[in-house]
């Protein structure tokens, strides 16, 4: 996609500080971070989100971000470690490329992810299950 921010990283068009790269991805710390530390990983294959990615690259990507957060937590020493993707636009996706973010955390930092727990009543859950259906 020849406006996508990520692949004009991938070509080189755009600097970036790369932590790693292979032929199918690229791992760079994000411009705009949570916490000092946060790193992208980017599949070098354009793909909106998770669900236009390929099976095959989604296989690669969990791997590849388990090596990235171990890297982090040597480096960093954080308390924990978000691994977190989003999909779509309203939900804070503002790269309409597939990537994960890595993001290391430490006692006190102002990074907010979440939602408020409440429990959901059993025939409730069983409602949406039988909406859902088999995967």
């Amino acid at each position: 996609m020849r406006d996508c921010v990520f692949c004009k990283i991938i070509r080189g068009e755009i600097p970036s500080r790369k932590l790693y790269e292979d032929g199918k991805f690229v791992v760079i710390l994000d411009k705009f971070p949570g916490n000092p530390g946060h790193a992208l990983v980017i599949p070098k294959e354009h793909a909106e989100n998770l669900l236009d990615l390929p099976d095959e690259t989604a296989a690669g990507v969990l791997p590849l971000a388990k090596r990235v957060a171990a890297a982090l937590d040597k480096a960093l020493a954080p308390v924990g470690i978000n691994i977190l993707q989003n999909n779509g636009a309203a939900v804070g996706q503002s790269v309409m490329h597939y990537h994960l973010h890595v993001v290391p955390r430490f006692d006190g930092d102002s990074y907010r992810f979440g939602w408020r727990p409440a429990e959901v009543p059993g025939d409730e859950l069983n409602r949406l299950a039988a909406r859902i259906g088999a995967i």
